[in-house]
């Protein structure tokens, strides 16, 4: 009988309550009577999702509740497990042979399920042979073409998040590999905003170039309350370029913004923005925003509605100008005065009380 230890369609939204299935069977040379165990990836951790034994002749059936998105799961026994993507109701063929589970296995039924299958045998095969570092930065290289040309897929997702031994394949602290990284964090954010594992992403790339500025510590980095300003030239919704430094000069106090108007968070934010404008524009308060949405035309229709200054960077998050004022979350407000940094405010609730004592 099978022991469900979690089937219920509340555990993890990448799960959908349809009651549509998908299927897994296949066979295991030398097991009998072995237990198997369906697990779902939910952003590094492994939820246990159903169980089956193995019948004495090997063979096994399993079904459990399609994803309403791709994900990642995998069939385990013991301490060896094989990963796969699971997308909506596939119907996917797995035969292996002990005692090597892990490895001697194909499987078939899905074009992605293959393209798991063939990086997972390379990189036990390099890991085994003791590749060195150019062979594994050729593999490296194919593969990047491959997350290049469909950035917001499964795979993609996969490969980026995949570790040999325990190192990552694609180390956040290489600037190579956090470029592949963004680029894959940039398309779900972009392509599949309301996917569970877009956050996921975008965090691990933010924490990634933080901790990259922290070891290089380049001297025109904005880490303290209190600096000169580093020039941003940016088009506004009808294209005209507005430099920060021109915005400051011509006002006493500047608030530089940085947002993404597709955030949650967004429209509170702006609401607390109208307010201070309205408040404090009259005595020569302006608002610089500085928008790292990944949807242009999304930007445009918000951007027109506001009475400041709205610009939009069309790298994103990638952007140089994230990096040069080390934003690494939303809200993030620097107070300028006089061309000169004086407080960096990422509390929004204080925000109002910190621009009135400049004011």
């Amino acid at each position: 009988m099978k022991k469900i230890f979690m089937m219920i369609c509340a555990v993890v939204a990448l799960t959908a309550c349809n009651g549509n299935k998908f299927h897994i069977d296949g066979s295991i040379d030398g097991a009998s009577d072995t237990t198997l165990v369906l697990e779902q990836s939910s952003n590094g951790e492994w939820l246990i999702i159903d169980s089956v034994k193995v019948d004495k002749g090997g063979k096994f059936s399993i079904s459990a509740t399609a994803p309403q998105v791709p994900s990642i799961y995998q069939l385990r026994m013991g301490d060896q497990a094989i990963c796969f993507p699971i997308d909506s109701l596939d119907h996917l063929t797995i035969t292996a042979k002990m005692p090597n589970y892990a490895t001697d296995y194909t499987i078939g039924g899905s074009e992605h399920a293959e393209q798991v299958m063939k990086i997972d045998k390379e990189a036990i095969r390099l890991a085994s042979t003791g590749a060195d570092e150019a062979a594994m930065q050729a593999w490296k290289d194919q593969l990047a073409r491959q997350i290049v040309a469909d950035p917001s897929g499964i795979v993609a997702y996969y490969t980026i998040n995949k570790y040999i031994g325990n190192r990552p394949l694609f180390d956040p602290m290489n600037d190579n590999d956090l470029r592949i990284i963004g680029a894959v964090a940039n398309a779900f954010n972009s392509f599949r905003p309301n996917d569970p594992r877009t956050d996921y992403l975008v965090n691990v790339l933010l924490d990634g170039q933080r901790r990259r500025r922290s070891m290089s510590a380049p001297t025109d980095t904005v880490y303290a309350d209190v600096a000169s300003i580093i020039d941003i030239k940016l088009q506004d919704y009808n294209g005209k370029e507005h430099k920060l430094s021109q915005v400051a000069a011509n006002n006493r106090i500047v608030l530089l913004d940085f947002t993404a108007y597709a955030t949650e968070i967004s429209p509170q934010m702006n609401k607390l923005l109208n307010d201070i404008y309205k408040s404090y524009h009259s005595h020569g308060l302006e608002i610089y925003q500085v928008s790292i949405d990944p949807d242009n035309v999304a930007w445009r229709e918000s951007a027109r509605n506001l009475p400041w200054i709205t610009v939009y960077d069309p790298m994103g998050v990638n952007s140089k100008t994230v990096g040069t004022y080390n934003v690494t979350g939303m809200p993030t407000t620097f107070i300028i005065r006089n061309g000169e940094i004086v407080e960096r405010v990422e509390d929004a609730t204080r925000l109002k009380a910190a621009v009135g004592k400049y004011m």
